[in-house]
């Protein structure tokens, strides 16, 4: 029997029951028909009716809408998207009757059609009453989003959020309650809207929340924006600025150090302008200043350990505590090494150990000393190297005054240039030494408040002057070469280190013309030494003396020389003399007595 037929027999079957058998259809019974025929042909094509599932297969769901025959619909319409078949029997579903039966008798009906009618009666009702309705978000478009409300819908970029949205990717599956703005059937066109809700829970919001704003008032709410002056807050409904003066007793680089947007804070209200709307908030006011008792708890000599927060030229930046900063200036830094820069002992994140050397509360200060937390090698450098103590070490700078030695860690001594050596004229150390070269030295002297060690290379032998005054007494005649001519003038080196000055008074006298002039350095010259200072180092030498003790010495010696020759004249002229008296008065006396007569005559 045709699928057509069975509503129909099964209607007239039960109308044959309820009449006498053999006798004819009363007037009751064709009421009866007619008004069946009369409820079937109600049932228009395009029609919304409401069924009842009686047979699910692999094709088609049967479905009962009270026709002569059941009207079938294909299983894809109750296929979830996981792929689950949704059809149970029994289960009640709308339908539209797409077409009346065909020439098999078929009724073809649908699911999807009359769900679509559905929503857009359900659409008419929500925009009409201002109602919200649900959807997803399933794509982007151009100028805003797609979402699917049982009907593809329209969200424009301006009607997502309050702000402005950068990505919008991340909208996408997300669900939403969102107002219809406005709609079109026919151009199946509907235009959507969650700013709208978000607008009218803020201004909700904002009345609870005016309520309780007052100075003072403590209020949670969620970071909305960040700045690098500070931090808006969402208190609901109303915004407040966070200035990062205001974020912590301590130092913040940029609020982003803090929090992030979409945190929840808890915040005191610091001030509202109800006027303006503006409101100033405060979050390190929820808990007392650090500096109250930063005295009792930090005081002069105490030990502390913080983290070095920031560096400058002239120190570095301790935080001690959240609020407290303490200074440990550059010459704090080490007891034997120069500091020219913090960087180079410490750096941001380290965690150093100091001494409180100054704390000022009121000025909100506070000194530290890194050295003071460890020995100064100072103190002991005395007791290891006694003056006079023969040291090794190696040369680790040379400059134009001396040489610096490493004695200990962070302890140099100098060797300055005129305690290289005794005897040496030296212009510039690197004559005699480089960098590296390890040398001895005599101790002479520790300077610990200026932290200065004074070495000794020459005293390690013996000085050539404690000699000088035995070998060089006054008198000695001397030669030496001549080192240097100046107008009061003139240096004679006598031996390597030892050196004497001709004064411009002690040279020879000559007539005329500058005495100096006749003197060129590197000549060879002889003197005579007339005073020594071993203490001063000086040797006074004379020419003119020299030259005048010569002279001396000449004419003592021709003096001598000519009185032996006088002597020895006199003698035979005395003896000359003599003998010619003696033949005088022989001749005379021969004259007198031979010729008595001529002697009278004489006379």
């Amino acid at each position: 029997m045709a699928q057509t037929d069975r509503k129909q027999e099964a209607f007239e079957s039960e109308t044959a029951q309820l009449s006498p058998a053999g006798t004819a259809k009363s007037d009751q019974d064709k009421n009866f028909l007619e008004l069946y025929e009369e409820s079937l042909k109600s049932i228009e094509e395009g029609g919304l009716v409401r069924g009842e599932i009686v047979h699910v297969d692999k094709e088609f769901v049967l479905v009962d809408i009270g026709y002569k025959s059941e009207g079938q619909i294909p299983i894809s319409e109750f296929i979830d998207p996981e792929g689950n078949i949704t059809a149970r029997v029994g289960d009640p579903v709308d339908v539209i009757l797409e077409r009346r039966e065909d020439d098999e008798g078929i009724i073809i009906l649908s699911k999807e059609k009359a769900a679509k009618i559905k929503i857009w009666d359900e659409i008419r009702e929500v925009y009409e009453k201002g109602l919200t309705i649900k959807g997803k978000v399933t794509a982007r478009v151009k100028g805003g989003m797609s979402v699917d409300i049982g009907l593809p819908a329209f969200l424009p970029g301006s009607q997502i959020s309050l702000k402005p949205i950068k990505d919008f990717d991340s909208l996408i599956g997300t669900m939403h309650e969102f107002k219809i703005l406005k709609y079109n059937k026919r151009r199946s066109n509907i235009v959507l809207s969650r700013r709208a809700l978000l607008e009218a829970e803020r201004a909700e919001m904002r009345e609870k929340t005016l309520q309780n704003m007052a100075p003072g008032a403590v209020l949670t709410g969620s970071v909305k924006n960040i700045t690098e002056y500070g931090l808006f807050i969402d208190l609901g409904g109303i915004d407040g600025l966070l200035h990062i003066t205001d974020m912590s007793w301590g130092r913040v680089g940029h609020p982003s150090e803090m929090y992030q947007i979409g945190d929840e804070i808890t915040v005191k209200v610091l001030n509202f302008d109800e006027q303006s709307g503006r409101v100033s908030l405060g979050l390190k006011q929820l808990k007392s200043d650090p500096w109250t008792d930063a005295d009792q708890k930090y005081p002069v000599g105490s030990r502390i350990k913080g983290r070095v927060v920031s560096l400058a030229d002239y120190g570095a930046f301790v935080e001690v505590e959240e609020g407290i900063e303490g200074l440990i200036h550059v010459s704090e830094m080490s007891w034997t090494r120069k500091i020219r820069h913090p960087s180079q002992v410490v750096k941001v994140g380290d965690i150093v150990e100091a001494m409180v050397l100054n704390i000022d509360s009121g000025n909100k200060r506070i000194s530290l000393g890194l050295k003071q937390a460890e020995p100064n090698p100072w103190d002991l450098i005395g007791e290891k190297y006694p003056v006079g103590t023969t040291i090794a070490g190696k040369i680790k700078n040379i400059t134009d005054f001396g040489i610096f030695i490493g004695i200990d860690e962070g302890i140099d001594g100098l060797v300055h240039i005129s305690d290289i050596s005794w005897t040496r004229r030296i212009k510039h150390p690197s004559e005699l030494y480089k960098k590296g070269q390890e040398v001895q030295a005599v101790v002479l002297n520790i300077d610990k408040q200026n932290e200065r060690f004074s070495l000794g290379i020459k005293q390690l032998m013996t000085d050539p002057w404690d000699q000088a005054p035995v070998k060089y007494r006054p008198g000695t005649r001397v030669t030496g070469t001549v080192t240097n001519v100046t107008d009061f003038g003139v240096f004679v080196e006598l031996e390597e280190g030892i050196e004497g000055l001709i004064h411009v008074s002690e040279l020879s006298k000559e007539k005329g013309g500058n005495p100096l002039s006749r003197f060129n350095v590197d000549d060879v010259i002889q003197a005579r030494v007339i005073n020594v200072a071993r203490g001063e180092k000086k040797i006074g030498l004379s020419i003119r003396k020299l030259e005048e003790s010569e002279e001396r010495e000449i004419y003592k010696s021709y003096t001598d020389s000519r009185s032996g020759a006088t002597s020895n004249l006199g003698e035979l002229l005395r003896k000359g003399m003599m003998d010619l008296q003696q033949r005088s008065q022989s001749d005379e006396e021969k004259s007198s007595g031979d010729e008595p007569g001529e002697e009278g005559g004489k006379e």
